[in-house]
């Protein structure tokens, strides 16, 4: 699914040069449940970039579905980035001014589904994350937890083989998070992989593989007992 080969990010701060990723390789299978782990300035979140398309390498190579990714121009990056990832982040990203059953349809509106489809798949979408009483609330009228959890309807709305989840409890309170990772997992046993990005150890341990960065580089990659 995923094939990344010596891949190079450098970014010029000044007179300086910074290697926020340096030779990194990385292959992730179809079904696979993956945890990036590192501190801050570990270059996960340049990582992350690089995987959901969002960033393009200084040098090396990034296959997905056996596409070269590395060389596409923003288009067709947007094009992959809209039918082939979900994207859950720490923040939310939801709109104020829409309702929940609003935001989640915002993918399948960029990829041109006409609207009574778009509506019965955001409900399902929202009924899978236990939202189906919720669809007609704003942001502001729904929880933390809540919120998150229109974040992951939308994002499997359009049925991607990948999510790509950016610090999705970083947010949360204790309860909150152990229900998204709840829904994560159930996510992954439907046939989603699932690259779940992380600073926290307990967070990462529920993955089926842990990869650990620091300053750039893999320093441990293993399966999670």
């Amino acid at each position: 699914m995923i094939q990344i080969t010596n891949m190079v990010k450098t970014y010029k701060m000044g007179d300086n040069v910074v290697n926020a990723l340096n030779n990194v390789t990385l292959h992730i299978k179809k079904h696979e449940f993956v945890a990036i782990i590192g501190p801050s300035g570990s270059g996960k979140s340049t990582l992350m970039n690089m995987l959901g398309c969002l960033d393009t390498p200084t040098s090396g190579a990034y296959k997905l579905d056996g596409q070269e990714i590395s060389k596409l121009n923003d288009n067709k990056l947007a094009e992959i980035r809209n039918f082939k990832i979900g994207f859950i982040f720490q923040g939310f990203n939801l709109l104020q001014k829409l309702n929940a059953v609003e935001n989640v349809e915002l993918p399948l509106i960029y990829q041109g589904v006409g609207s009574r489809q778009r509506m019965e798949r955001s409900k399902k979408a929202l009924e899978m994350v236990g939202l189906e009483d919720r669809i007609h609330h704003k942001p502001t009228e729904l929880s933390g937890g809540q919120q998150q959890r229109v974040a992951i309807a939308r994002a499997l709305v359009s049925n991607p083989p990948i999510i790509l989840a950016d610090e999705p409890t970083g947010n949360l309170d204790t309860k909150s998070g152990t229900e998204i990772m709840r829904i994560l997992k159930e996510l992954h046993k439907l046939g989603n992989t699932i690259v779940l990005i992380t600073h926290d150890n307990n967070i990462a341990a529920q993955a089926q593989r842990m990869v650990r960065l620091q300053d750039g580089q893999i320093i441990e990659d293993k399966e999670v007992l």
